[in-house]
């Protein structure tokens, strides 16, 4: 069985905080660790993010 691969969606750090209630400072954290993948910039200035891979994989709150 052949799978697609999900669409990136991608959305401001302000937007990935709406959507999944983690804070947008976290989110840049995430960033800087390698936790998440940077995506550029948006036309106002915005860090992108893929949505996807908030809510795909779960993520712990070790230090």
């Amino acid at each position: 069985m052949h799978t697609e691969p999900m669409r990136p969606v991608l959305v401001d750090l302000y937007a990935a905080h709406a959507a999944t209630g983690i804070r947008p400072g976290t989110l840049r954290v995430w960033l800087h660790r390698g936790k998440l993948t940077h995506h550029g910039h948006d036309h106002a200035g915005r860090t992108l993010i893929n949505l996807n891979e908030l809510t795909s994989t779960p993520t712990t709150n070790a230090a």
